[in-house]
């Protein structure tokens, strides 16, 4: 049990150190309180041996330990007013009608980027769970199409289908018919591997121009093949912070992004806001993850910030909950 000094004391190296990265001395905190510089020291002896904070090798002010920041984010930390520019550039994209909801999460993940010096991310609900449960056929044109992918989660896709000149109706609608008996249940980011293994050959014996047609519907559902559900801005950023001045260090945080199993370190499951620290997180023990969960549309995801342990705390909670919120305006 920390006194209210002590409680001061360690906000303010933890605040200090997050502002400038540099060890914090008895010196500058004294600037802060209301004692003697003798009584600081003996407090910060006090919390260095409960582990709240830490000695470098390189100075002989003190820096927060993970410990530190823990107990700082539970019981210290204060959410952080938003300025009035931030607070403008992220209620313009929201009040942009003309804006889709999707294309509005990822511009102020990427303003939120461009304002912490941090890395945003999205994690979208995974393709790999929304499987194929039938495909509808609208035509438009001659020549244009709407394919409506349905899928057992109950949501809608709309797919443009590009009819070429020598190809009919009629084919496109037997084609439609061929997908509903052999893709049903087929996860949507495997529906052009089973379009080229199992349809295709069956096409061609129903289908004069089946090569044209099967190159329409794969331009189609080509988008599901990569299956990227994780969106990244400023994925870069943290390489410029001291934490990262390690050759090692940035080559090993580098990896850990590109890894396509990075996701399952991301993915939010429980309600409010998450933070976790340097090794509470899969990523880096030298980062701090801060995630939350949204719904658009029926589908959930996740959108976080991953910033160095010494992380605006405060700041950050708050634009991911000012976006959340947003979300759940429209």
């Amino acid at each position: 049990m920390l006194t209210e000094r002590q409680k001061v004391i360690l906000k303010t190296i933890v605040e200090k150190y997050i502002e400038d990265a540099n060890p914090v001395g008895s010196k500058n905190i004294c600037e802060n309180i209301d004692c003697s510089s003798a009584t600081v020291r003996n407090e910060m002896a006090f919390l260095e041996r409960v582990g709240y904070i830490e000695k470098t090798h390189t100075s002989s002010g003190r820096i927060p330990s993970e410990v530190g920041y823990r107990y700082y984010v539970d019981n210290l930390m204060v959410a952080k007013d938003i300025n009035g520019e931030a607070m403008l550039k992220l209620q313009t994209i929201f009040s942009n009608n003309a804006l889709a909801l999707n294309d509005a999460i990822k511009e102020s993940m990427k303003i939120i980027a461009d304002l912490t010096h941090y890395t945003s991310i999205i994690l979208e609900e995974d393709s790999a769970k929304n499987c194929l449960k039938s495909v509808k056929f609208v035509p438009l044109t001659k020549n244009e199409a709407v394919a409506l992918v349905i899928t057992n989660l109950g949501h809608v896709e709309n797919k443009k289908i590009v009819i070429p000149d020598n190809v009919s109706i009629d084919e496109v609608e037997k084609t439609i018919e061929l997908m509903n008996e052999l893709l049903v249940g087929t996860p949507l980011n495997q529906v052009c591997a089973k379009l080229e293994f199992d349809i295709k050959p069956i096409i061609s014996s129903y289908v004069n121009q089946h090569q044209a047609l099967y190159k329409a519907f794969i331009n189609a559902f080509n988008d599901y093949k990569e299956n990227q559900d994780v969106f990244f801005s400023g994925k870069t950023n943290l390489l410029d912070q001291p934490e990262f001045d390690d050759t090692d260090k940035m080559k090993s945080f580098i990896r850990v992004l590109d890894d396509e199993n990075v996701k399952h370190s991301i993915e939010q499951t429980e309600d409010g806001i998450s933070i976790k620290i340097g090794s509470e997180n899969e990523i880096s023990e030298d980062c701090t993850l801060i995630t939350t969960e949204y719904e658009l549309d029926g589908k959930k995801g996740t959108i976080a910030v991953l910033g160095p342990k010494r992380m605006e705390y405060g700041r950050v909670v708050s634009l991911l909950q000012l976006i959340k919120s947003n979300l759940g305006n429209k």
